[in-house]
Order: structure tokens, then sequence, then C-alpha cells
């Protein structure tokens, strides 16, 4: 018995599209779809218009008739492990979760597996035919906190498109060095660091892009400062790098902040607490944006993890047993 193929997606050209590209209009007429995936769709033949094949910038006239052949296939390989995920929204099109400390978001060198790719695929297996497993932005390793990840083509189309026009809000809390006075604005481009290629650092020139973090001051310390940060773009390791630049990096970053410093006349609780703190003190506590298909405001925040919890409880009782230099409110 022969396979019986799935009958193509049609739709008709608009006839007030006419004189505009193809790729542009069928955007439009599959917004499920990303541009780049229906051009390259286009260019193998998988996309008919009026029977015929045609190019991605091809002019249309209007009222033709769109054929698209081309079926969802396996995007990412299926490798689901059962890790559990602390889901805080979900629906059809997008899952809201709050990401442990410890967990690498995708699979890459030396680390082929436990990762939340892995689990994400153990939750639902259709995520196999979304780029990335749906997953549109991330976490360091070591940075707890809350992700949106896109269940569905027409949701990671409009969430990248969100992060892109930096519609989405991200904001952290972060544990620094030094007695922040006032808030402020790093606006300082980032690229590889021209020395060390698993670094980030605040460079300039043709292979940088970019980069501005709004940040406010939460709670000061003796020595350390709590603060907010916003991001207004999302490059790798941004708050890190932007922290350290101002000289205030975060508690716990080895690799951008150098190693353990202990304020003076720090007490005994508080030195334990910094020794045994083995991550940069960092946490992605809100995320607010546009849902993809609905249009509706997602607003999603979550609570600190048990140790940034106790690294505070115990700045908290340094700055106490100290009162002649108590943190300033």
């Amino acid at each position: 018995m022969s396979e019986t193929k799935p009958s193509p997606r049609t739709a008709t050209i608009p006839a007030a599209a006419a004189g505009r590209r193809f790729d542009q209009v069928l955007a439009e007429l599959f917004p499920e779809f990303s541009r780049s995936r229906l051009s390259t769709w286009i260019k193998s033949g998988d996309v008919l218009l009026d029977g015929a094949a045609a190019q991605p910038r091809q002019i249309v006239r209007g009222d033709e008739l769109v054929a698209l052949h081309a079926q969802p296939t396996q995007e990412v390989p299926m490798a689901p492990e059962a890790i559990a995920l602390d889901i805080r929204y979900e629906d059809a099109d997008v899952i809201v979760l709050n990401k442990p400390a410890g967990l690498v978001v995708h699979p890459g060198a030396g680390q082929a597996a436990g990762t939340l790719q892995n689990a994400l695929l153990h939750h639902d297996a259709a995520l196999a035919e979304i780029p990335r497993a749906g997953i549109v932005h991330r976490l360091d390793k070591d940075t707890s906190g809350v992700m949106v990840v896109a269940r569905s083509l027409r949701a990671h189309t409009g969430l990248v498109a969100q992060l892109q026009a930096r519609e989405v809000h991200r904001q952290y809390a972060a544990v620094v060095y030094g007695e922040m006075i006032a808030g402020g604005t790093v606006d300082q481009p980032i690229g590889r660091h021209p020395h060390d290629r698993l670094k980030q650092a605040v460079v300039e020139g043709p292979a940088s892009k970019p980069a501005v973090t709004h940040y406010r001051v939460r709670e000061r310390f003796r020595a350390h400062t709590l603060i907010e940060c916003r991001l207004e773009t999302g490059r790798t390791h941004q708050i890190r790098v932007h922290m350290a630049h101002i000289r205030h990096p975060l508690i716990g970053d080895t690799q951008y902040g150098g190693g353990l410093k202990l304020p003076r006349g720090a007490t005994a609780e508080l030195s334990d607490v910094l020794r045994a703190f083995r991550r940069q003190a960092l946490h992605a506590e809100k995320l607010e944006f546009s849902h993809p298909v609905s249009g509706k405001p997602v607003s999603v925040t979550v609570e600190m993890p048990a140790d940034l919890l106790a690294l505070l409880a115990a700045l908290r009782a340094d700055a106490t047993a100290a009162p002649t230099k108590a943190a300033r409110r």
C-alpha cells in the first residue's frame, strides 16, 4: 500500500499585495513559520505559486494560489531525559519555567546530556519539531530564574521577534561587590574577549554588539550591594560583564570577578557563606512579554532560591553586627 501524503496547506495572495515580494507576503499568510524557513521552502520547491516553482524575491500580482507542501520536520535530535521542571505557566504555545542554578540550557561542547533541552523533550516530544526545542533565549548554567519556551512554530517566530525588538521585559536580582551609591545604566558594547575565547568583554569594533544594562540599588550592606538589573539587550554574560566593567563584579563570579574577597571584619557566618557560594549571585526574577498568539500580557515572577536568600541573610546579619559601618538605606 502506498503512503498517503498529507494535503498541502493553501492560501490565496490578496489582491492588495500586488507588487510585493513573494517571501514577504508568504510570511504574512503563514505567520507560524519564520521568514527564513519559508524562504528555504520556496527555494527547495516546497512552496508553489499557481502550481509552479517561484523565487523568494519574485513579485506577485495578487489572487495567485499558494500551496505549501512542506511539513514540519524534526529540528532537534530526540534525547529526552526525565529531569524535573518547575513550570510556572503553560498553554498550547508557551511554557514559562523556573530554571535552577547548575542546569545547562542546551547541549554543547562538554555537555551532551542532562540539559534543560533534554528535560523539555521529555516533557513534550513535539518540541523536537521546534528549533532548539523551543528555547528562544538562555540563562547561564549557574544563573537561576525564569525563562520562556515556545511550544509552537508560531510562538517561536513571535517570541524571537519580540526579543529582537527589545519588547521582552527581563528583570534580574544580583549581589555585587562594593557599596554602590546609586543606580545607573551601562551602555557598552560586548564581544568576544580578545585573549580568552571562553569569555566576553567590553570591546569596540565590528565584532562587538550594542549592550545596555539598567540597574538600581535595592539594598546596601557593609561591602556589598543588592541590585536590580533590567536588560535592554541580551548579550552573552551581559550583566556579569557590565558589572565587572564598572568594578562591581558579582559575588561568586570567578570568571569575571576574580577570587573570593572577604570584607574586613566579616562575621564568621558571612565568611562561611561567601566561601560556600560557588556560583554567580544572579537570579532572573521577572519576565514580561506579549503572548505570541493571543497578544495578552504575560508576567511571571519567581522567588529567589535558597542559596541567594541565605547569602542575603548573612549580609544583613553582618551589617547589624557592625553598627558603625551599617548599610545605608
